[in-house]
């Protein structure tokens, strides 16, 4: 794909070390896009092509590639314009660092250095190891602390067994970040990302870029697929998201610490995208996670 690939922002979040959701169709990030997170991605339904660095191919379900840190990435599903998938996909995002940190510490997972050297390229795995692995994904989903790594584990173990995968971009292919970050609205989204909380204006973020107001809103639209307003508030509630699980903060003081200035819109966003009060969600993230550890430590006393 000739266009500029778009900054895609993860944010696993630091109460975990990877990241794991599903999505269906239509969907924002559908787009050709790169972020600096590795990306195990499995296509369950629909059928299409694939786009991997320089890599054009077909897709079918049980597709599964893992891309490498900023490799642009893109699947395109075969369906009418307008269509609407319950799921066409599951997504694992983990950091650089989690992964190295997890090598050093268990020697066991060596195997993994060659493997993840060579998502450089985005490695595509037989359709049989995509077929194994989709109930643990699936699982994931659905669960915390422990027995969410417990399974990620499980899902190494069934790739270090699988069948070697094949490189799909070319053998001289090599991502380019800096480029990528240069233009315009990736430079804003950049922003973005590492200021979540500033005041940020529309009209400041178009002259950053380049474009006219008018231009900037319709050009963040098609790059992200969404609205400027939209986008931020998102990265903003995600940031709450974490900070309502990692401490006891008061959730006026969220409000105002992520760049919300008013508790009532506040409340009314967290509500519209997560569907709960944001007591609510730290009170079920926080009861569910307790009852993971509970489950995790009897499975280990049955061990013993």
């Amino acid at each position: 794909m000739h266009v500029q690939p778009a900054l895609e922002l993860v944010n696993v979040g630091a109460d975990a070390c990877l990241k794991i959701w599903s999505h269906g169709l239509p969907y924002p990030t559908v787009r050709w896009h790169f972020h600096p997170e590795y990306e195990l991605h499995l296509i369950t339904t629909t059928s299409g092509r694939s786009f991997v660095g320089d890599y054009i191919g077909r897709f079918e379900p049980d597709n599964l590639v893992l891309v490498g840190p900023n490799v642009p990435h893109n699947w395109l599903s075969d369906v009418p314009p307008d269509t609407v998938i319950a799921e066409r996909c599951l997504v694992l995002q983990f950091t650089e660092a989690f992964a190295v940190s997890a090598m050093g510490l268990f020697p066991e997972l060596a195997f993994l250095r060659r493997l993840l050297e060579s998502a450089g390229r985005g490695l595509e795995f037989s359709t049989g190891t995509g077929t194994a692995v989709r109930p643990v994904m699936r699982s994931m989903l659905g669960t915390t602390g422990p027995r969410r790594i417990e399974l990620f584990f499980a899902l190494l173990s069934l790739i270090q067994d699988a069948p070697a995968p094949r490189p799909l971009a070319g053998l001289g292919y090599r991502a380019t970040p800096d480029v990528y970050l240069s233009q315009p609205l990736n430079h804003v989204l950049a922003q973005i990302a590492a200021n979540p909380a500033s005041d940020f204006r529309e009209t400041d973020l178009a002259a950053l870029s380049g474009y006219s107001p008018s231009r900037f809103s319709k050009a963040f639209k098609r790059k992200t697929g969404t609205s400027f307003v939209r986008y931020l508030h998102g990265i903003r509630l995600n940031k709450a998201c974490e900070m309502l699980i990692a401490d006891d903060a008061h959730v006026a003081d969220i409000c105002f610490g992520v760049g919300f200035n008013n508790l009532s819109n506040f409340n009314r966003q967290f509500r519209s995208y997560r569907g709960m009060s944001p007591s609510e969600f730290r009170r079920r993230h926080r009861s569910g996670a307790a009852a993971a550890a509970t489950a995790s430590s009897s499975r280990s006393m049955s061990w013993s």
